[in-house]
């Protein structure tokens, strides 16, 4: 037998234990979330698509009754005013929050005096969580000691600041205060965004003699094109599961005029006990997060790839 033979035939040693538990720290510190995960995110969502083809009313039962809740969701009134108010909400929301973030990202960006003290004030909001945001702007939107109460004291006795209590404009102050809400954190990635554009950029266009109007809107914002899309999605799933700021806010009032899907959920499944039905409605705005969601993964996944291969 060859030395080569005997080198080859001579076990390896056995690897320290210190070291086998390092290997596996990162499955052990991570499986336990992944599994919850996986049970939270797939398993309920399974048994819930489940429910919303039985006859469950007070209580989960497993007799199937096929697309009949969703028939009877689609066939009332409430659900379809709350989805139509999800559909209003998001595209003002959406669109409102942006424009504002990004406005308030382009002052910011001039250099101005102050800069960290701005930015930790346009960010405060986003500190604060949505019940507590509604409940101080329901103060503001109160007719008897809110706004229009101190705008009228001053004298201008016909002024009139009363929209969550109008069912006409009660939308709107939901909308008003979300994008308030919601400015800062747009507001922070635009930022970002226009501060890691390469400035070799801007100082050509400059030498070129384009004006700051033309450089943002040539250069700077075209190059930060993803992150316009990044933030949108983002601001769709907050808008679609929104349910704390119209709880706190106006309740779903007045009457149903701001009702929305997760409000109309909830009373579903706790208020009347028709979890059958409620299930059928979650199910709904599940269907709405992915339609979003899905096409941004494959975008996600298909610029990677993109990158990648002109890398």
């Amino acid at each position: 037998m060859s030395n080569h033979d005997l080198i080859l035939s001579v076990p390896a040693p056995a690897r320290p234990l210190r070291e086998r538990l390092g290997s596996a720290m990162p499955l052990l510190v991570l499986g336990p979330s992944l599994v919850a995960s996986f049970v939270y995110v797939f398993v309920f969502t399974g048994w819930t698509l489940y429910i919303s083809l039985s006859n469950s009313s007070l209580l989960p039962t497993y007799g199937f009754v096929g697309l009949d809740n969703y028939a009877s969701l689609w066939a009332n009134r409430r659900w379809n005013i709350a989805y139509n108010n999800l559909f209003l909400f998001s595209g003002f929301y959406i669109i409102g929050s942006m424009a504002v973030g990004l406005l308030l990202a382009i002052l910011i960006d001039q250099r101005v005096r102050g800069e960290a003290a701005w930015r930790t004030i346009f960010l405060y909001p986003l500190a604060v969580s949505f019940i507590v945001t509604g409940t101080v702007w329901s103060w503001l939107y109160n007719p008897v000691d809110g706004i229009q109460a101190m705008v009228r004291g001053f004298g201008w006795t016909s002024f009139s600041f009363a929209l969550a209590s109008d069912r006409h404009y009660a939308i709107y102050a939901v909308i008003i205060t979300g994008v308030w809400q919601a400015s800062g954190f747009a507001m922070a990635l635009f930022l970002a965004g226009l501060r890691s554009v390469d400035q070799d950029l801007v100082k050509a266009a400059q030498i070129d003699g384009a004006s700051t109007l033309r450089i943002y809107r040539k250069v700077l914002l075209p190059t930060i094109a993803p992150i316009f899309l990044a933030v949108a999605v983002i601001q769709i799933q907050f808008a679609i599961k929104t349910f704390d700021l119209v709880a706190a806010l106006t309740k779903g009032g007045p009457g149903i005029s701001t009702t929305f899907p997760a409000i109309y959920v909830y009373d579903l499944m706790f208020q009347r006990g028709q979890i059958g039905e409620g299930a059928a409605a979650a199910i709904m705005m599940l269907a709405a997060l992915a339609v979003v969601l899905v096409p941004y993964s494959f975008w996600v996944v298909w610029r990677r790839r993109k990158e990648a291969g002109h890398g």
